[in-house]
């Protein structure tokens, strides 16, 4: 049995790159230690703790769409949406090792399965 460490997404809304190109699919990688604690380093997060959230993405997601490089500024101009799916995705991965959840449906009570990986839409 071999651990899955990357997890494809698809965001929401989409990250519009200066030419206008809307990148909505990605991978993320499992987060390590270093990845946690380095940020915690950064001047940017001792003068605005919330930035933490940003170094910590611009680390763990590896690709988004076809840009060759991603770097905060990039995850610092991401859609509110697509933050906060990142951040769910983020949570579901690291500390469930998937991207399916179970929740149960409001209306008839039965117990579904959610992949998150899907859940931005095509």
């Amino acid at each position: 049995m071999s651990l899955q460490t990357q997890f494809e997404f698809t965001l929401p809304r989409g990250f519009v790159d200066s030419e206008g190109t809307v990148h909505k699919k990605g991978v993320m990688r499992l987060a390590t230690a270093m990845d946690e604690i380095a940020p915690l380093r950064d001047v940017r997060v001792s003068a605005n703790q919330a930035y933490l959230t940003i170094i910590l993405l611009a680390r763990v997601v590896v690709k988004l769409g076809t840009l060759t490089q991603l770097n905060t500024a990039v995850i610092e101009n991401l859609f509110a949406a697509d933050m906060a799916y990142l951040q769910a995705f983020y949570r579901q991965i690291n500390e469930e090792g998937a991207t399916i959840i179970k929740r149960r449906c409001p209306s008839c009570q039965t117990e579904i399965e959610i992949d998150l990986a899907e859940l931005g839409g095509a």
